[in-house]
């Protein structure tokens, strides 16, 4: 598979294929507004098991024999270690990207194979999918509509951040740096679930003793029935979440005891650090960029989010193939179940129609990281130097407004709450 992709990059030239031109009867973009029907989007929903089957030993056998060739490598040399870490980290993405289509029901035809090969997958990489993919879900779903769905890092409006004080403004823009995905990665795989679940049960037991005090005597069922955690969901995330952190930490001791703690949490650590941060950073830049769809829920359309709130991430042909050709963002939020080998050859099909399509490549990180606030305003992302010009904007603009009452009540007091809100984010910095 890994030769196909080079092969074809050798053909086609990376910052071209995806939109060549084929001879078709339907090339020309419509005139009307893009509908979800203007895509050739059926035809590539068609999982095949083979395909499916083969992706997942070419991926989970050699991250295992990987693991196998570390250990004997570090018993000659470390410094054998790093290439072979590198390749790990690599491999531990690809996991995590088959993962992310078995969350869709898209990799399998199967639902339950889906499932099975979701959890195994998970497992590798220390997280729970059926929670995962039940928040992506969410993502899909709003993708575009700021008021529901604010990024992969929680973004603020730029009203929401003037209320901030100078201290939590700073905090705020340095918590969201891109180097910042490093430990942000690691407590994301492996503390974040086993901390759900430590709060979970001590919420639910902390529910059954107050059960217990309100009632004459301790009823199991009716504890459980009645228990509303804010941790999960649904009973099937719960046992999802449970046997998760049974297999992983069951391995942790495991392979704590057969290779020694070190040595496995050095590489278990750094591997899993790195492909979390490979994967946040390739998240991050595929939906926060210059002019990304970014609208509030009124007339917010799920097309535009799909098209212009989504990037196409050029990668070279061996990271195209590590990541699952996930760069091809648009067809996937398009349609979330074509599986991840027909998403180049349905990008190709409906290329005349992607050319308000974003194009960023992985060094466009950096310029995309400033973009880390929300005008509701403008429906934009703005940096927080823009954000500022903006929030000034708009006091000028509600000053003027508040000295033309007549204008002002035109407008339905839209700017008196403009002033109200910038006034009361320049009380607290004071």
């Amino acid at each position: 598979m890994l030769k196909y992709y080079l092969h074809r990059a050798g053909q086609i030239p990376t910052s071209v294929h995806p939109f060549v031109k084929r001879p078709s009867s339907h090339q020309l973009k419509p005139s009307h507004p893009l509908k979800k029907a203007d895509f050739v989007l059926t035809p590539y929903i068609n999982s095949s098991n083979l395909r499916a089957t083969y992706q997942i030993l070419n991926t989970v056998v050699p991250y295992v024999l990987l693991w196998i060739l570390a250990v004997k490598a570090a018993s000659i040399s470390l410094w054998l270690l790093p290439p072979i870490i590198v390749l790990m980290v690599l491999f531990s993405l690809r996991c995590f990207a088959l993962m992310h289509d078995c969350g869709h029901y898209s990799l399998f035809r199967s639902k339950q194979m889906n499932r099975i090969m979701g959890f195994l997958l998970g497992a590798i990489n220390a997280i729970p999918q059926y929670g995962w993919s039940r928040d992506h879900a969410y993502h899909h779903k709003t993708n575009g509509d700021w008021e529901r769905y604010r990024g992969v890092a929680d973004f603020l409006s730029t009203e929401e951040f003037a209320q901030l004080d100078p201290l939590n403004q700073k905090l705020y823009e340095a918590l969201r740096h891109p180097l910042m995905a490093i430990p942000g990665g690691f407590f994301y795989l492996v503390i974040k679930p086993r901390l759900i679940l430590i709060l979970g049960v001590y919420d639910f037991i902390h529910h059954g003793f107050t059960d217990l005090k309100q009632c004459s005597g301790f009823n199991l069922t009716h504890a459980i029935s009645t228990y509303q955690s804010k941790h999960w969901q649904s009973a099937a995330e719960f046992w999802d979440l449970l046997f998760n952190n049974i297999c992983v930490v069951g391995g942790w001791i495991f392979l704590s005891h057969l290779w020694g703690v070190g040595l496995f949490w050095s590489i278990y650590s750094i591997t899993l650090s790195c492909s979390a941060t490979i994967f946040i950073w390739i998240f991050f830049v595929q939906h926060i960029f210059e002019d990304a769809y970014a609208h509030k829920t009124a007339d917010w359309d799920y097309v535009l989010g799909a098209v212009r709130g989504s990037s196409y991430l050029e990668l070279p042909a061996v990271l195209r193939w590590f990541t699952a050709d996930i760069g091809y963002h648009n067809i996937h939020h398009l349609s979330e179940r074509i599986p991840n080998y027909h998403l180049a050859a349905c990008h190709r099909e409906n290329s005349h129609l992607l050319s308000d399509v974003k194009t960023l490549r992985i060094r466009d990180l950096l310029s995309c990281s400033q973009f880390i606030l929300w005008d509701a305003a403008s429906d934009r992302l703005v940096s927080i130097s823009q954000g500022k010009r903006c929030a000034i904007a708009s006091f000028r603009q509600a000053t003027e407004a508040m000295a033309n009452p007549a204008s002002n009540c035109a407008s339905g007091g839209e700017t008196d709450n403009a002033i109200v809100k910038y006034i009361k984010g320049k009380s607290i910095e004071g």
